[in-house]
């Protein structure tokens, strides 16, 4: 059985709950959006990721990898948040981003980017 209306559009801010809502249902077809290109000055992860994906290979692993660690020790009080891209920068520049034919290639790649992370927050 569906859910009503009201009870969808209130379940992703009230879960596990349901709450009733006197908000009128959403039509995407009643909106303008207009999309600008990215500023990848401003958001350089975006760009990272994007150059990642385009390179292919081991690269995307490496980028997220390279990212966790990142993220985590800026989490954790060790990393200012705009130093994120740069250590994710630094770890990209240094893997060979070779394509992975299993498995065991693909955690290599993302043990090989979490090392050069971690090395790069020490020297940080």
């Amino acid at each position: 059985m569906r859910a009503s209306a009201t009870a969808q559009r209130s379940y992703a801010l009230t879960y596990p709950d349901r709450a009733a809502t006197s908000l009128p249902r959403l039509d995407l077809t009643t909106l303008t959006l207009e999309f600008q290109a990215p500023d990848l000055e401003t958001f350089p992860m975006l760009a990272l990721a994007r150059e990642a994906g385009e390179k292919g290979g081991t690269y995307p692993c490496a980028y997220n990898a390279a990212n966790e660690v990142a993220v985590a020790a800026f989490l954790a009080g060790r990393l200012p948040f705009l130093g994120i891209a740069d250590v994710v920068a630094d770890a990209l520049a240094r893997v060979d981003g070779s394509p992975a034919f299993d498995l065991d290639q693909l955690i290599e790649a993302d043990r090989t980017a979490r090392a050069l992370a971690d090395e790069r927050l020490a020297v940080a």
